[in-house]
C-alpha cells in the first residue's frame, strides 16, 4: 500500500483509500486487526495524527471498528446492508443535487428501478409488507397531515414495496432511488398535487401486490410516473409565466 505523491486528495484520504481497497479485495478480511497506528505511520511514512484522521475517515464508512484495552485496535467491521444504506443514500443524493441532474432524468431513474422490483414485491410480499403500504395510505389521508409528513409517508411507501421483494441487495441499490430521488421529486412537486390522486394510486399499487398482480402494479406504477411528470411540468410552467 503505497501513497501517490503526485495525488490531490489529502494524505489522510489516500491512506483510507488504499486501506478500503484491501478490505475490498479480501486482502485484509472480515474481522482482521489493521497494524498499529505506529506501524501505519511507519508503512505509509506520516505522522501518526494523519493515520488517526484515516482511521476515523475509515470508521465513518463503518468499515472499520476501534476496541480499547490490551486486546484492542482497529478491526475490519463485518457490514451489513443496513449499515450501507444510510451511505448509498447519501452518495444518491449528492449524485443527483450536486450534479444538476434533470427531474425527468431522475424521475426516470426512479420508476424504472421500481417497475424492475414490484413483479417480485407481487410474488414475496408478506402480511408485514402489505401492512406498512395500507398503514401509509391510512396515514396519507388523515386530515392536518403537513406536507413534510405526507412526504415522508409517501417514501415509507414506496420502501415497503421495495422491501417487499424480499432482497437485500435490491433494496440496498433501491436506496437512493427511493430515499434520495424521490424527496427530492416530492420537493418539487408537493405543491401542484393533488393528495386524492396519489393516495388512489398508491390504493391500486398495494391492491396489485395484494393480489400477486404483476402486471396491475407495473401499470399503476407507470400511471404514478405519467402524474408526477405532470405535475412537475405544471410547477415549472407556473414558475415561467411568473418570471415572464
Amino acid at each position: 500500500m503505497k501513497l501517490d505523491p503526485n495525488s490531490d486528495l489529502e494524505l489522510s484520504a489516500q491512506i483510507a483509500d488504499a486501506i478500503r481497497d484491501a478490505i475490498m479485495s479480501g486482502e485484509l478480511i472480515v474481522d482482521a486487526r489493521l497494524p498499529s497506528e505506529s506501524d501505519l505511520s511507519e508503512l505509509f511514512a506520516v505522522s501518526r495524527s494523519t493515520v488517526r484522521e484515516a482511521l476515523k475517515r475509515l470508521a465513518a464508512q463503518s468499515l472499520i471498528r476501534t476496541q480499547r484495552g490490551a486486546t484492542g485496535g482497529a478491526f475490519v467491521n463485518r457490514l451489513s446492508y443496513e449499515d450501507a444504506y444510510a451511505q448509498q443514500v447519501t452518495t444518491a443524493t449528492l449524485l443527483v443535487s450536486m450534479n444538476a441532474v434533470s427531474f425527468e432524468t431522475a424521475c426516470e431513474a426512479r420508476y424504472a428501478l421500481e417497475r424492475a422490483v414490484a413483479p417480485l414485491a407481487c410474488t414475496r410480499r408478506t402480511p408485514d409488507t402489505l401492512a406498512t403500504m395500507r398503514t401509509e395510505i391510512f396515514r396519507q389521508g388523515q386530515p392536518g397531515l403537513t406536507d413534510e409528513a405526507f412526504c415522508a409517508s409517501d417514501v415509507a411507501f414506496h420502501r415497503a414495496l421495495v422491501d417487499g421483494a424480499g432482497n437485500p441487495v435490491l433494496s440496498y441499490q433501491l436506496a437512493g432511488a427511493v430515499e434520495a430521488m424521490q424527496p427530492l421529486m416530492n420537493m418539487i412537486t408537493f405543491t401542484a398535487r393533488k393528495r386524492e390522486a396519489i393516495i388512489a394510486l398508491h390504493s391500486a399499487i398495494a391492491d396489485a401486490v395484494e393480489r400477486h398482480d404483476a402486471q396491475a402494479a407495473l401499470d399503476a406504477l407507470s400511471a404514478l410516473e405519467a402524474e408526477t411528470l405532470k405535475l412537475a411540468r405544471d410547477v415549472f410552467a407556473a414558475r415561467a409565466a411568473r418570471k415572464g
